[in-house]
């Protein structure tokens, strides 16, 4: 975060905390003109990246509760977030993608293109 950004949001917004992920969450100290609201937003730790805020301050970022959720696990089928890696050399590709061989299993024949009837 830059100075500037950090002054200015120091003198304009309240902070409300910080996730798991080191993002620091704030809230305006007066509500927006024809916003009818304060206004929410997350300065993110590292890299812009969306996808790293939990669904718990996704809530509280939107509006849909007064207060951010506690932050926990509750189910054990719950994974942990993983970045995007979309346009990555980790991305997944599947196994008839150009980049991981290009080869695909041969059809079984018994497709028919479709035609219009005229």
């Amino acid at each position: 975060m830059s100075f500037l950004q950090r002054l200015t949001t120091g003198l304009s917004a309240s902070k409300i905390g910080t996730d798991r992920f080191g993002n620091a969450y704030y809230e305006s100290r007066k509500s927006w003109l024809g916003y009818g609201r304060k206004r929410r937003f997350v300065l993110y730790s590292g890299a812009p990246d969306p996808t790293t805020v939990p669904p718990e301050w996704h809530c509280w970022l939107h509006h849909v509760t007064d207060a951010p959720l506690p932050e926990q696990k509750r189910f054990p089928w719950q994974q942990e977030h993983q970045p995007n890696l979309t346009g990555t050399p980790r991305a997944y590709r599947p196994s008839g993608h150009d980049f991981a061989g290009g080869r695909r299993p041969v059809s079984a024949g018994d497709y028919d293109a479709w035609t219009p009837h005229g």
